[in-house]
């Protein structure tokens, strides 16, 4: 009989450890929220990927460098005048690129090259003007009458050398699972911007595949993507009843989407008065094989693209009814992200629970 009350006062104390201890643990949880809270507001906010840039300057001025004041746009004068091209460093179907030089500080001078395409060239122009946001890169200046267009200089180049420069010593550490998510979430960014921007519906037409893609956007010094060319991007006027074509060629492989194929077989030749348009959801059907290039093959990369799955199954619906908007394919993957985030900070929370 007297043995008992021993045997419960000596259980009592294994029970109020174990209440702090979940307590703890719990509090724990709720502390590493608040920080996977701040550590991703720092990659949207604070560095520069906010909706809002507060650096960026009124319509029609850009500041370069370090300095702190906005310029207006170079006239067709000052540029003549004030900058002096150093070297070609790229060629296209439209212009010609050269890495050039303004007041010290290293730009990009962009000539058309062929008078058949100034069409297109304008129309690049006129995008850049409008679109001008984090997401595309600086205008600094243009001249219409000689057809060229001034931009600001990214040394790291398009995205087509973005594994070339991962394998660098310089940037090895970059060459992780969650930079590249990173830079996923970049692109899908962009291309939800397009989707709403400030001219409606926009569609990345010089998308036919992979390598095609990865040359339309810049890879910047500290790690983030830029939309660089714009010459090909229709505009989506459901309202209205406009769709799109990119271009009037036969579009063939499995990059581009259903829809942009040439639906009536091989035995009717291609006529592309009865091609059918399109939506930007073509941009949707191509996320997945952007992605995957984004993700490559580091360590932690495969578990990502587990998490992705679903997301990207969806993207690749055959009817493009049925695929998610830019929005939400964005949203999961910030929300993959954090959750890979939470588990790399915590791996055993979820056994301890």
């Amino acid at each position: 009989m007297e043995k008992k009350p021993h045997f419960v006062r000596r259980e009592f104390p294994p029970r109020e450890v174990s209440s702090v201890s979940l307590a703890l643990l719990f509090a724990a949880i709720l502390l590493l929220n608040a920080l996977l809270y701040l550590y991703v507001n720092k990659f949207y906010i604070s560095s520069g990927r906010a909706e809002t840039d507060p650096g960026l300057c009124p319509f029609g001025y850009f500041k370069l460098g370090a300095v702190k004041n906005c310029s207006p746009w170079l006239s067709c004068e000052a540029i003549n005048r004030e900058v002096r091209k150093l070297k070609c460093v790229g060629e296209g179907a439209v212009k010609k690129v050269f890495l050039s030089e303004w007041k010290e500080n290293k730009v990009v001078l962009s000539q058309l090259t062929n008078s058949e395409l100034k069409e297109d060239f304008l129309h690049g122009l006129k995008m850049l003007k409008a679109l001008q946001s984090k997401h595309v890169v600086r205008l600094l200046g243009y001249c219409v009458q000689q057809f060229t267009i001034l931009t600001e200089y990214h040394p790291l180049g398009s995205l087509r050398g973005l594994n070339e420069t991962l394998h660098i010593p310089k940037y090895k550490g970059m060459n992780t699972w969650h930079r590249r998510l990173m830079l996923a979430i970049d692109y899908v960014s962009i291309i939800r911007y397009l989707h709403s921007s400030p001219l409606g519906t926009l569609v990345m037409c010089d998308s036919n595949d992979l390598d095609k893609v990865l040359s339309q956007y810049l890879l910047t010094s500290d790690f983030h993507i830029l939309v660089n060319d714009l010459d090909a991007l229709p505009l989506v006027n459901r309202s209205a009843g406009r769709l799109v074509k990119c271009g009037h060629r036969e579009l063939r492989g499995e990059f581009v989407a259903p829809e942009q194929r040439w639906p009536y077989g091989e035995e009717v030749p291609f006529e592309d008065d009865l091609m059918p348009p399109y939506d930007e959801k073509t941009d949707i059907w191509k996320i997945p094989d952007v992605s995957n290039f984004f993700l490559g093959h580091v360590e932690g990369s495969d578990i990502v693209r587990l998490h992705l799955f679903d997301i990207h199954a969806a993207c690749k619906k055959k009817d493009p009814a049925e695929r998610p908007s830019a929005q939400e394919v964005l949203d999961t993957y910030r929300k993959v992200l954090t959750l890979l985030i939470r588990e790399a900070a915590m791996p055993g929370t979820r056994e301890m629970l």
